[in-house]
């Protein structure tokens, strides 16, 4: 099975962490064009050295460098020209972004063709996050463009059980196609359904 994961910021970088142990079942790619910032290093999985780095390629080095693994990274934004030649290499879509254009490119396209999508997002003021497979998403408009989100450290452990649910939720998947397990994250806890 071949997973991309959109977005290596909070939810991406610490999924792909959490991810690893599934290198053995699956191959595992990251798009993002970001470049990891001094501010990232709180909530998201980077090491100080990574700073100034694209965030997909930071991610792969971290996987080669720690764990011996290999990861694809694809280092653009992406955009109506390169949705179809990225998506279409893979079985199975975890959406991480935190903009709701990027979002929305995936959703569609996902849709369009019948591919396999998992979306992980986080409320601006990490009070809230959520897992969903594209059959119960609803993707939310940003109060401004861009918005930012996870900025602080205090948004960790939120950040952290949103990831390993996304996980639990791939395992699962991998293991059965038909267990598509949604989950509700407070700072209280995790729910699945």
């Amino acid at each position: 099975m071949r997973i991309l994961v959109g977005g290596a910021g909070a939810l991406g970088s610490h999924f792909t962490y959490r991810a690893r142990d599934l290198s053995s079942e699956v191959g595992l790619a990251v798009i993002d064009f970001d470049r990891v910032e001094t501010k990232n290093l709180t909530s998201q999985w980077f090491v100080k050295q990574m700073v100034g780095k694209n965030k997909a390629t930071a991610v792969k080095m971290q996987w080669q460098n720690f764990y011996g693994l290999r990861l694809k990274d694809y280092t653009v934004r992406l955009s109506e020209e390169n949705v179809a030649t990225i998506l279409d290499e893979h079985d199975l879509i975890i959406d991480c972004f935190d903009n709701a254009e990027s979002r929305q490119l995936i959703q569609n396209y996902v849709r369009e063709q019948g591919i396999a999508c998992l979306h992980g997002g986080l409320a601006a003021d990490g009070e809230y996050g959520a897992v969903r497979w594209d059959t119960d998403f609803v993707i939310d408009s940003e109060d401004v463009p861009g918005q930012a989100t996870c900025e602080g450290g205090g948004f960790l452990p939120v950040i952290l059980a949103i990831s390993g649910a996304l996980v639990a939720s791939v395992q699962g998947f991998i293991k059965d196609s038909d267990e598509l397990k949604n989950w509700n994250v407070t700072p209280n806890g995790a729910e699945s359904f």
